[in-house]
C-alpha cells in the first residue's frame, strides 16, 4: 500500500462506540502481558477469547463478541508495537505528541482554545485546570514535545511532513493508531501509542498514567538513568 492509500485510510475508525475507562487495572495488566506474548510469539488471539470471557469485556461494554475481538486484538498489537519501538523511540531526538480535540472538557465556546489552520492544530488556552488535554499539554510540553491537538486525522500529514519529527507520540482509537504506525514505518519516524478508552465523537478519554509513563521513561534516558 502507498503513502498515499495508508493516510487515506487513517479515517475510517471503528463503526463502534466503546467505554472501557472503568475497567479494572487488572485488565491493562493482561494487555501488557498479551502484547510481551504477542511480541515473542506472535500468536494470541485464543488468549484474548478467554481474555473476554473471563473480564466479561461483553457484558462490561455492550459490545458483540467480534467487535469486542478487535477491540481487545488492536490493543494487544498496539502494546507489542510499542515494545518492539520503545528502544528506538529512546534514541530520537525531536518529538511531537499528537492528542484529539475530542478529549478536551468542553467541545462547545466554552474552551477557549484556537484553532491554527496553518499548523493544522488548536492551541490549548489551559483554560479548564480538569480538563484531559490541558493535563496532556502541559506535561509533554514541560518534556519539551511539541504538542498538537488535531481535529482530525487528516491534520496529520502536514506535520509530520514538514516539521522532520523522529518520534511521535499518538493518542487515538486503536484502528486509527494502526494505521498511523504504517505511515510512520513508511516515513521512518518512531511511535508510541496511547490508545483511547473511550472513543466516540466527544468525550473521549485515555489514560495519562499510560501517557506519563511513555514520557517518563524516555526522560531516564535523556537523563543517563536506567529503564
Amino acid at each position: 500500500m502507498t503513502l498515499r492509500a495508508h493516510l487515506s485510510a487513517l479515517n475510517m475508525p471503528y463503526k463502534f462506540t466503546f467505554d472501557l475507562s472503568k475497567i479494572p487495572r487488572f485488565f491493562f495488566t493482561e494487555l501488557t502481558r498479551m502484547g510481551y506474548e504477542k511480541r515473542m510469539h506472535r500468536k494470541v488471539s485464543a488468549a484474548i477469547q478467554d481474555f473476554i470471557r473471563k473480564c466479561k469485556i461483553q457484558e462490561a461494554t455492550g459490545l458483540n463478541l467480534a467487535d469486542a475481538i478487535q477491540l481487545l486484538e488492536d490493543l494487544v498489537d498496539l502494546e507489542a508495537r510499542n515494545l518492539l519501538e520503545r528502544e528506538k523511540f529512546k534514541k530520537t531526538g525531536r518529538r511531537a505528541l499528537l492528542l484529539p480535540h475530542c478529549a478536551r472538557k468542553y467541545m462547545d465556546n466554552r474552551c477557549k482554545a484556537k484553532f491554527e489552520p496553518d499548523i493544522p492544530s488548536y492551541i490549548c488556552a489551559h483554560c479548564s485546570e480538569d480538563c484531559l488535554i490541558n493535563k496532556a499539554v502541559s506535561l509533554a510540553e514541560g518534556e519539551g514535545y511539541d504538542v498538537y491537538i488535531l481535529p482530525g486525522s487528516s491534520c496529520v500529514p502536514k506535520i509530520l511532513k514538514f516539521r522532520n519529527y523522529e518520534g511521535v507520540i499518538g493518542v487515538a482509537c486503536g484502528e486509527e493508531l494502526k494505521l498511523a504506525g504504517k505511515v510512520l514505518e513508511s516515513m521512518r519516524i518512531a511511535g508510541q501509542a496511547v490508545p483511547l478508552l473511550r472513543n466516540g465523537c466527544s468525550n473521549t478519554f485515555f489514560n495519562m498514567q499510560t501517557l506519563q509513563r511513555i514520557l517518563k521513561k524516555n526522560r531516564e534516558l535523556k537523563r543517563g538513568g536506567v529503564d
